[in-house]
């Protein structure tokens, strides 16, 4: 309908918007207010519209009509303009005009002539409605009225022939469809039959004769007059018998039976007893008299049948008719329902809007049963959708109104026993023209803050027009994408600029403007504004059909169906229960749709509801079901039995019920048994009702009887109580005047209290019910005190000290008070002790619990051993940290013997005391216990991030910050992101990790002249904390002059390579010619380059050679050590990672006398200004400072940062003053390091790299094409920068060239060799993720050795793993003068005289050779190794001479 039709387009800006100015005018809040706070006003400029009156006069009423018959189905509506009148049959508009039957009549009516009606046609049987429609104005529909067309006429029974007795009733059948009932009448002999209260006709057609006389006798037969001709039953004879000389038993001839009517209607309900002697009927309604006096509605006919008629709600009920003839009694019950057609307890009203506001009609409708409501426009029926919706079960709102929702709408209620209808008109107004005078610009900067699946949040600036805006009422537009229906929100108050739009659809795209509104009217519209919202999870529904029944007294299963919206496989279902009346839910996990409940309490309420999930989570929690375990015989006796004797033949009982929650059912009785005590045996049982109390009469005198009570519920008898004795008076005490005086009264006066004491009076023949005792100061009357006849002694208590309080006691009975006996006391003075110091608490213990909670527990001396605390006393805790120093204690006060302390910091330590406190006595403070709260991730981004460009060094920046404010924990790292692009997602930015606590970072090969963002976040051992706010850095435009030629000259070392900075601690070689990274300065020419890198080919061929002959000819012993040493060396590739613990001391080797001491460790170099980038391949590796501690760091956190360029080590500098050798024996193994020895005799000071290692500054890396014999040592940057005192203060010795580093298995032929060391690297490469510029000799005294370039033929392929050595080759390059490091430098050249020295095997660890039995050195073993090996030195040189 018209939800379906076209809407009209969006029309100009100025239009869209001014629709709160009829608001205004009524100070109406809000978009909807139309159907809230009434409406707009209807002038709008100089029109006005008011709302026509258009409505039924007469509606259509349901008919019964016969077949042949005509038929009127009446119709009128009022309008103005005279209303066209048309009608549908069931739904479908009939076509009058061509219909020779069916004519409309002048005043609307519908004529229907000679109905038609058959048992396979019937054409005007149906549902009809009349529909009423103005031009230009809308159309109204009526309520439906059925026509309903008796069938044909047919005795489904017949009257039979009978005798009845004089005065009773008789009855005679004839039973027809309920269509025909009213068109059946009687004949007696072929006579009418008049019909009055004692002759009646029942609503089946049947006849009902009460009273029967000889007159009624005959022969009957009864009509059906239904149009045609009459259809006769056949006859039968009533004959009437003289009284029965014998009675006769009461029978029902016709009972009544259950009804259901409609209001208003009438209602007969039969009942005809016969018997003799002849029976009297009355009637009871819900077990109440029903009479007949007062009340015009309800009529008892003869006989005792009773009518009701206009029937109404109140009679609903069950109705049983009661026979009694004298001699017995017999009753039938039948049940009234009664149906109401719907009605209107609100319709709905006319309502005035304006375009794209939200409007509700109300509609309030009753009936039972619970009618349904549908809605009609104009005629057609409403068919809900996103803008028109039922909310609030009946009421229709429209959203968004357009032009064309204007009309009438028709609120329809209909039920099984009716329908009725209400209507309302919708005018929409046009905008009201705007006044004379500026109006608002668009709105700027329209923009969705907050978008989540059902709401979106927006947010804009004033406009141009207005910057300030304070006056300034803003309406928001908006719509789903594609659809012209708009809706609006208005802002709440002037000036605001920001809205909610809440009840959108989740993913679904939306279009948004917002248009400002002042005195002089709407302005421009901002620009349209797309926005989608989230979608939603899928999350399961609520579980359908949730049942719970009772199985037991203490289970119950509970059964329900699976969710129809799962949304996703359910994967389990929780399911809650609770007591009635407590709050705290208990929960157990359902795999399946059932489960049952155990150990519930017994005739105990429980709700229980379900809830199902999903992978997504909880879904809908289902309804509360409620269910009542069964009952079951009490769990525990009755309370507080107590026996009074009354005389000498009774005694009453009094108790308690059982305690609540012990009952396990309704208590229906107690049962009472008792015995006498002398006879255990004969028990009598008496059981009374649920009164508390049970006079025992009809016992013997003076004899002692036992008695007992159990509780009674509907499943049996409960525990009872024990035996209690009482026993009869011997004889019956008299009780026809009060009590004498009691024989004594004895007083005990304390501070506050007096006791009291007392004897009974000496006539014991006159019965005591109990004392009276009074007291008070001066006067005994101020108080009153009653106790029991049993009690002797009474404590008075809440005196005043040092009163004279005057006392009284009396006995009592049921008669009254006897004579009072007077003593007076005066109660103790308050003697107030100094209170004396209590013990403070011992054994204070501070357990940490969470990062902001500890608990304190304590001892009390004070108390007995097992620490029960009887009295008032209390504790004091109090704490505080010294962090800052002047911080003041926080206290607490506790009643146990422990306190859980809160809201403390996290890593923060704290001090804790106790103190006790009694009355007015307290401890001194406890001795103090100290607890540190656990740490939390940081809760704070790190601070003053701030970023610079390097001097001379425009690709690289420094990252500069502080920690941030809450660390709450040791700061074990940093990540820095970063990334040319703020806003993309933050895990397409690159990650720089920072180990330990330093606060500076370089980050290198950025892009010349882009923008970066730089983010920064802190770890600590619970995890990451917030990032902090991003800093945008530009990098310079271009590289500064001084570029260093590492950065063009780093192609050369492979892709992804990059330079490593020497750092500002770099001093130059003294007379050196190179720049500080070994550029030359004064280049050669290729030729003498070639000539020298022969040179050195042939050289190291034959050194090669000569260590290949020499090795062959050692002696067996020093083969078997060799092994031995390989073998451990080896053997400690298996490292764990976890070595860092042990720490063996760095050993200093003097060259002459091998003295091996101890000495500390370097400390630690810069740590502010290392910085850790990451590798951007695998080949791109920069050398690691001695700082081993942060390395070991790195590697645990598998981070594969490395300690470059600013960590100098200070470790290299002194070294240098001594002609000694470190030997750093790390625990570290991944970590090779430099193998140095100082040189004996030097000729010259200068002496140069060999071609192959070092020759460019590139080849400072590591890379992956690896020489197949390993190098023993290597040259740190850190060991050049501090290389020239070394040498000043070592002898000078000849010049060694470098010689070939050699693998374990020096015997072997070349191939097994190669075999061997690749062997190795690949399993050294497989414990070492993190390549480092350092390479540790596997055996202390195996680093003498300088490596050789490899033969000529060796190849390796790059691709396979291996640890990563420095560069053989660099061709094209000329040779640099350089100082030797006092750290054995690489590949050094010292012509003209080559020395050959065996290296150490390739491992690169040390510490499993510490730790080895196998390859332990003693001292004299050192001491002939050395020997050994200077006397091979000697002998090479002389080869190498000769």
């Amino acid at each position: 309908m018209a939800a379906g039709r076209a809407r009209r387009p969006l029309g100009p800006l100025w239009l869209l918007g001014p629709l709160r100015l009829g608001l205004l005018l009524l100070g109406q809040p809000g978009p909807a207010a139309a159907s809230r706070s009434g409406s707009p006003s209807p002038r709008t400029g100089s029109v006005l519209r008011t709302f026509t009156p258009f409505h039924f006069l007469v509606e259509p009423m349901d008919i019964l009509s016969v077949r042949g018959a005509s038929v009127i189905m009446n119709c009128s509506a009022y309008c103005e303009t005279p209303p066209k009148i048309e009608w549908k049959k069931d739904g479908t508009l009939l076509n009058l005009v061509s219909d020779d039957r069916r004519q409309l009549l002048p005043d609307g009516s519908l004529l229907i002539n000679s109905v038609v009606h058959s048992k396979h046609n019937k054409p005007d049987e149906g549902y009809y409605q009349c529909v009423a429609t103005v031009e230009s104005l809308g159309t109204i529909v009526s309520r439906t009225a059925k026509l309903t067309v008796a069938g044909l006429p047919r005795f489904t029974s017949q009257p039979e022939s009978s005798s009845v007795y004089k005065g009773n009733s008789a009855i005679l059948n004839c039973e027809v469809n309920v269509d025909l009932a009213p068109f059946v009448r009687w004949e007696q002999d072929r006579q009418p039959v008049f019909l009055d209260d004692r002759v009646f006709k029942l609503p089946s057609g049947a006849l009902i004769i009460s009273n029967a006389t000889d007159t009624d006798g005959g022969l009957y037969r009864c009509i059906i007059e239904s149009g045609g001709t009459p259809k006769y039953s056949d006859e039968a004879e009533l004959k009437i018998l003289p009284d029965p000389e014998e009675p006769q038993n009461l029978v029902f001839a016709r009972q009544p039976s259950s009804l259901t009517k409609v209001t208003g209607q009438s209602v007969v309900f039969p009942c005809v007893a016969v018997g003799f002697p002849t029976p009297y009927v009355r009637w009871t309604r819900n077990e109440e008299e029903l009479t007949t006096e007062g009340s015009e509605r309800f009529l008892f006919l003869a006989g005792g049948s009773l009518v009701i008629s206009e029937v109404t709600e109140e009679d609903v009920g069950m109705y049983t008719c009661i026979a009694d003839n004298g001699n017995e009694t017999i009753e039938a019950q039948a049940e009234l329902a009664v149906q109401v057609p719907p009605e209107f307890l609100k319709r709905p009203a006319n309502i005035y809007a304006h375009e794209s506001m939200d409007i509700v009609f109300e509609c309030e409708v009753t009936g039972k049963p619970t009618p349904t409501v549908k809605w009609v426009k104009n005629g057609d029926m409403v068919i809900p959708s996103d803008y028109f919706k039922i909310v609030k079960e009946h009421n229709l709102q429209v959203l968004g109104l357009v032009k064309s929702d204007e009309g009438f709408y028709q609120c329809i209620a209909e039920n099984d026993v009716g329908n009725a209808q209400a209507g309302a008109q919708l005018i929409i107004l046009d905008l009201a023209p705007a006044t004379t005078g500026p109006l608002p610009s668009a709105p700027r900067d329209v923009v969705a803050t907050l978008v989540s699946t059902r709401f979106i949040r927006l947010t804009w600036r004033t406009p141009v027009s207005d910057p300030q805006g304070d006056n300034l009422t803003y309406s928001i537009f908006y719509t789903k994408e594609g659809i012209n229906r708009e809706r609006v929100e208005n802002t709440s108050r002037p000036g605001e600029t920001q809205v909610m739009i809440q009840n959108l659809m989740p993913e679904t795209v939306y279009v948004f403007r917002v248009v400002a509104q002042n005195k002089h009217g709407p302005g421009e519209s901002s620009a349209p504004l797309k926005v989608a919202t989230q979608p939603e999870v899928q999350l399961p529904g609520p579980a359908p059909n949730i049942r719970a029944y009772a199985n037991s007294p203490t289970s119950v299963t509970v059964t329900w169906e699976t969710p129809l919206s799962g949304n996703g496989e359910i994967q389990n279902y929780k399911l809650y229960y609770m007591e009635k009346g407590q709050d705290s839910e208990q929960d157990v996990d359902v795999a399946g749709l059932s489960y049952t409940i155990n150990g519930l309490k017994k005739y105990t309420e429980y709700s229980f509801r379900v809830v199902a999930y999903n992978k997504h989570g909880p879904g809908v929690s289902t309804q509360d079901v409620v269910v009542r375990t069964l009952s079951d015989v009490p769990s525990a006796p009755p309370q507080n039995l107590t026996l009074e004797v009354r005389n000498s033949k009774s005694i009453m009982l009094h108790w308690q019920p059982p305690p609540a929650g012990t009952h396990s059912g309704q208590i229906t009785g107690y049962k009472i048994r008792y015995r006498k005590v002398s006879r255990k045996s004969d028990v009598t049982e008496s059981i009374g009702g649920t009164q508390l109390f049970q006079l025992i009469e009809g016992l013997e005198r003076g004899t002692e009887y036992s008695f007992r009570v159990a509780a009674l519920t509907v499943n049996g008898t409960g525990p009872a109580t024990d035996w209690i004795s009482a026993e009869t008076f011997e004889s019956d005490l008299d009780e026809t005047r009060v009590p004498e005086v009691p024989s004594s009264l004895h007083v005990r006066p304390l501070v506050t209290s007096i006791v009291v004491s007392w004897t009974p009076p000496e006539n014991q023949n006159i019965v005591v019910r109990g004392y009276a005792i009074g007291y008070g100061i001066g006067s005994p009357h101020a108080q009153t005190i009653k106790v029991d006849y049993k009690q002797r002694y009474y404590t008075i208590e809440n005196l005043d000290p040092s009163s004279h309080y005057v006392i009284t006691l009396k006995a009592f009975n049921n008669v009254g008070e006897g004579i009072p006996l007077y003593e007076s006391a005066v109660t103790r003075p308050h003697s107030v002790p100094d209170p004396s110091p209590m013990m403070p608490p011992v054994g204070v213990q501070a357990s940490i619990l969470s990062h902001d909670t500890i608990r304190i527990t304590w001892a009390d001396n004070s108390l007995p051993k097992n620490q029960k605390i009887t009295d008032a006393r209390y504790y004091t805790v109090r704490w505080k940290t010294n962090i800052p120093a002047n911080t003041k204690y926080k206290t607490a006060n506790a009643t146990t013997l422990s306190y859980l302390v809160t809201g403390l910091k996290p890593n923060t330590l704290y001090e804790f005391s106790v103190m006790v406190t009694k009355g007015r006595r307290s401890s001194t403070w406890s001795m103090t216990a100290h607890g540190t709260t656990f740490e939390l991730v940081p809760t704070s981004p790190p601070k003053d991030v701030t970023v610079v460009s390097k001097e001379g060094k425009p690709r690289t920046i420094i990252v500069n910050w502080q920690p941030p404010s809450e660390a709450n924990g040791k700061i074990t790292g940093y990540i820095i992101y970063y990334s040319t692009d703020v806003n993309a997602e933050i895990h397409d930015w690159v990650i720089e990790p920072v180990v330990g606590n330093r606060l500076t970072h370089q980050i290198q090969e950025l892009t010349l002249d882009t923008p970066y963002y730089f983010k920064i976040q802190a770890r600590n051992s619970k995890g990451m904390g917030p990032m902090s706010e991003a800093v945008q850095f530009r990098t310079p435009k271009a590289e500064s002059s001084d570029k260093m030629p590492n950065d063009q000259a780093s192609g050369s070392a492979g892709k992804g390579s990059r330079p490593v900075d020497i750092g500002p601690d770099y001093k130059p070689p003294l007379g050196g010619s190179n720049s500080p990274h070994g550029s030359p300065t004064s280049p050669l020419d290729s030729n003498m380059l070639l000539v020298i890198i022969v040179s050195v080919g042939v050289i190291t061929i034959v050194i090669v050679v000569i260590v290949a002959v020499f090795c062959t000819r050692r002696t067996t012993s020093h083969q078997k050590k060799k092994r031995a040493a390989c073998k451990s060396v080896n053997g400690s590739h298996k490292y764990k990672g976890n070595s860092k613990d042990v720490k063996p001391p760095d050993l200093w080797i003097h060259h002459e006398r091998l003295e091996l001491k101890p000495i500390d460790k370097s400390p630690d170099p810069n740590p502010i200004m290392t910085d850790t980038p990451i590798p951007r391949n695998s080949q791109d590796i920069t050398p690691v400072d001695n700082s081993m501690d942060s390395n070991i760091h790195q590697r645990r956190n598998s981070y594969r940062g490395h300690e470059s360029e600013d960590s100098m080590s200070t470790l290299a500098g002194r070294r240098g003053m001594r002609p000694k050798m470190m030997m750093p024996f790390d625990s570290q193994p991944p970590q090779p390091v430099i193998s140095a020895h100082p040189i004996h005799s030097l000729d010259n000071p200068h002496h140069h790299f060999h071609s192959g290692s070092l020759a460019s500054p590139t080849r400072s890396y590591l890379h992956h094409q690896v020489n197949p014999w390993p190098i023993g040592t290597s040259m740190s940057h850190s060991d050049r920068a501090n290389s020239t005192e070394s040498v000043r203060n070592t002898p000078s010795t000849d010049t060694m060239p470098a010689s070939s580093s050699q693998t374990c298995a020096d015997h072997q032929d070349p191939e097994s060799t190669t075999g061997a060391y690749l062997a190795n690297a690949q399993e050294e490469d497989s414990a070492q993720n993190l390549p480092t510029a350092h390479v540790r000799p596997s055996h202390p005294l195996k680093s003498f050795a300088v490596p050789a370039v490899p033969p000529a033929g060796s190849t390796y392929d790059p691709a396979l793993p291996s640890t990563p050595l420095l560069t053989q080759q660099a061709p094209n390059h000329p040779v640099h003068s350089v100082k030797t490091a006092s750290i054995g430098t690489l590949g050094r050249t010292r012509p003209p005289m080559p020395v050959v020295v065996p290296s150490a095997p390739d491992v690169q660890e040390t510490t499993r050779m510490l730790e080895d039995s196998e390859s332990n050195y003693e001292p004299d073993e050192l001491t002939k190794e050395m020997a050994h090996l200077e006397g091979l030195m000697k002998d090479l040189n002389a080869i190498t001479t000769a």
